[in-house]
């Protein structure tokens, strides 16, 4: 394994840094914001609807999010929702944009490790550019990759166009990432490898199954155990 890979990817939210909490921990709030008109459980299920109804628009991000936030507010009171309750929400979606940027345990360790090795180190992250941008520059981690990608979906179409431009052979790649969906199974259909970290809080549009191939994908429960499917000196 360790003479076959050249390329290790990495995803970035709830891979190398803390994401899916915030987006939670706002949603909450909302809910609460809509309680006269729903209860939180309701609220939950009208703002998935009204995400995914707005995937191929929007795309992902904290931009796409805060847009189905406030459609959802509209859409469910029939109009009715009150100038200072839309007020709450912009409030809330602010915050959200600018929460720590806290990176996952052991992320700082591997990368600093990969860096003294033969491997190139991309990351390879989907989601509004700015505010990836933001939480990259943030993070204090950008010189550990040689290459970093934002793109609007991660896709088996978006793999082979990177690595394409990258020269980069699937064979010779590997993307590590806490989503199945996104950073596991394109790049296994497309001759790749992954490593799937699976973190506690995963958004429901994330989620998928997929049995382990010990030739081909694994499933670790930290970052360190990346380190022997690399075959890294410890």
């Amino acid at each position: 394994m360790k003479d076959h890979l050249q390329v290790i990817g990495f995803d970035a939210d709830d891979t190398l840094w803390l994401n899916e909490s915030y987006y939670q921990e706002t949603g909450q709030k909302f809910y609460q914001l809509l309680s006269p008109y729903l209860s939180c459980e309701e609220a939950e299920k009208e703002l998935f609807k009204t995400e995914m109804g707005n995937m191929e628009l929007y795309g992902y991000g904290a931009k796409a999010y805060i847009l189905s936030i406030i459609e959802t507010a509209l859409r469910v009171t029939e109009n009715r929702v009150g100038a200072n309750i839309i007020s709450e929400i912009i409030t809330l979606c602010k915050e959200l944009l600018n929460k720590p940027v806290v990176l996952l345990d052991g992320i700082a360790d591997i990368l600093e490790q990969l860096s003294h090795s033969d491997y190139r180190v991309i990351m390879v992250t989907k989601g509004d550019l700015l505010d990836q941008e933001r939480k990259l520059n943030k993070s204090n981690i950008a010189q550990y990759f040689h290459h970093i990608e934002i793109v609007s979906d991660k896709k088996e179409s978006d793999y082979i166009k990177l690595l394409e431009r990258l020269s980069i052979t699937p064979e010779h790649f590997l993307m590590v990432g806490n989503s199945l969906k996104s950073d596991v199974l394109p790049v296994i259909n497309i001759g790749g490898y992954g490593v799937h970290i699976p973190h506690e809080m995963t958004w429901a549009h994330e989620k998928t199954e997929m049995e382990e191939r010990p030739d081909r994908f694994w499933k670790i429960e930290h970052i360190s155990e990346l380190r022997s499917i690399l075959e890294l000196n410890k």
